[in-house]
């Protein structure tokens, strides 16, 4: 058994890497807030999320392997300029307050097991990640990547250890409960936009061509084009690494809606936090969350770094690529060094580090709608995605991911 789950993870690419990195800490810390706030009354979010993240997901990997381009590439030449600036300015902003947000948490998460300055740990966490990144292949790093993600399953054993009722769990799962009241539609936009979020759009692409590349097609042309086959597996990844992602969502929510909610404990410190996991490690509650918490940190900044840095690299036509060398791509790099600076700063303005993963998560929430409505238009260009283009339930799932993520941001803003 233990040689089929390694095979099954060394077979899995880009997807599952991306589907690992949506449970950051900013994740972690939304999924988390819900549960806490709201019982298994917002459940339902997770089931309701999953067809929509394919839809997107899928879309963002089949630009990419026809194109042999990232998305900011394929904007580059087919649409005008200032849709490509919003797009990356978009998309800068965002992973800037989401890599700070997740120093942050690794630093607070930390701060429980050992007694050291804030401001010490956020640079040791900023410059292990950015050592990582420059000098690491990016071989060997996806292949840590994928066992990094095994350390959200203790969220999985705590919610079979607290015996939830799962008549209710099912109940709540599958039948919305919506309540009309500010708090409610802010969780449930940073829920929406800790699920689809704006770097995973230009992550997915950018590996699917990094995965291209690995195989020695480095050439544009010799990427260029899908054949069926090739469709068919990137589709299966990209469900296993969406699946895995929501099932992690839903085992975070579950445990604490079971953990919390019943003790009307409201999330504001990261030792909050670390209780959810209180029933499977008594005591080491803390030593457990701080290892997820810094997992899936290391497994997601680089995401939000890197996307950023893809995007930038395209737009101004630099040399970019976790596979090159730092000499032979400065620009690439540079904006990977930028942005992990840029996210240090962030933990010095004054916000609290685990109140700072819902907002980082609301933010997203409220710019992947005008991200995706660009992809949209991608997809459905016959000049670029030709007999590839977006069929009908392709189109359906992106719309309907637009226009569901729009209206909770609007009635969020009118209950505000």
């Amino acid at each position: 058994m233990w040689k089929r789950i390694k095979q099954f993870f060394r077979e899995k690419g880009p997807g599952l890497v991306t589907g690992a990195a949506d449970d950051d800490p900013s994740g972690i810390g939304t999924y988390t807030f819900a549960g806490a706030r709201f019982g298994l009354g917002q459940l339902w979010s997770v089931l309701f999320t999953l067809p929509l993240m394919i839809a997107v997901q899928e879309l963002c990997a089949r630009i990419a392997l026809v194109t042999g381009k990232g998305l900011a590439g394929v904007l580059k030449i087919y649409y005008p300029r200032w849709i490509l600036y919003i797009c990356v300015c978009l998309l800068l902003i965002a992973n800037t307050m989401n890599i700070g947000a997740n120093i942050g948490a690794m630093a607070a998460a930390t701060r429980l097991l050992i007694d050291i300055p804030f401001v010490i740990l956020v640079l040791f966490f900023v410059m292990t990640t950015l050592l990582l990144e420059v000098f690491v292949s990016y071989k060997v790093y996806a292949r840590y990547l994928k066992w990094l993600a095994l350390s959200l399953f203790a969220y999985v054993i705590t919610a079979f250890v607290v015996q939830p009722d799962w008549w209710e769990v099912v109940r709540h799962l599958t039948v919305p409960t919506i309540h009309f009241s500010k708090e409610f539609f802010i969780i449930l936009v940073a829920i929406f936009g800790t699920t689809i979020s704006p770097y995973l759009f230009f992550w997915q692409a950018s590996q699917e061509v990094e995965d291209e590349i690995s195989k020695g097609k480095k050439t544009i042309a010799q990427r260029k084009g899908a054949t069926v086959h090739e469709m068919r597996i990137m589709r299966s990844d990209v469900k296993t690494g969406m699946i895995f992602s929501n099932v992690v969502a839903f085992f975070i929510m579950l445990t604490a809606a079971s953990t919390l909610y019943p003790k009307g404990i409201v999330v504001e410190t990261a030792q909050d936090a670390a209780q959810v996991l209180a029933p499977i490690a008594g005591p080491f509650a803390s030593l457990l969350f701080t290892v997820g918490i810094i997992a899936t940190g290391l497994l997601s900044i680089p995401v939000l770094a890197g996307s950023a840095s893809y995007a930038f690299s395209e737009t101004f036509g630099w040399k970019e690529g976790l596979y090159r060398k730092f000499r032979d791509a400065h620009g690439f790099y540079g904006v990977i060094t930028l942005a992990l600076l840029v996210g240090l700063m962030l933990n010095f303005i004054g916000l609290d580090p685990i109140k700072m993963l819902l907002w980082t998560a609301v933010l997203n929430g409220v710019i992947a709608p005008i991200l995706l409505t660009f992809i949209l238009l991608v997809g459905n260009n016959t000049k670029i995605m030709g007999k590839w283009r977006s069929g009908l339930w392709s189109n359906i799932g992106m719309t309907a991911t637009i226009l569901v993520m729009t209206g909770a941001i609007v009635v969020s803003f009118i209950l505000w």
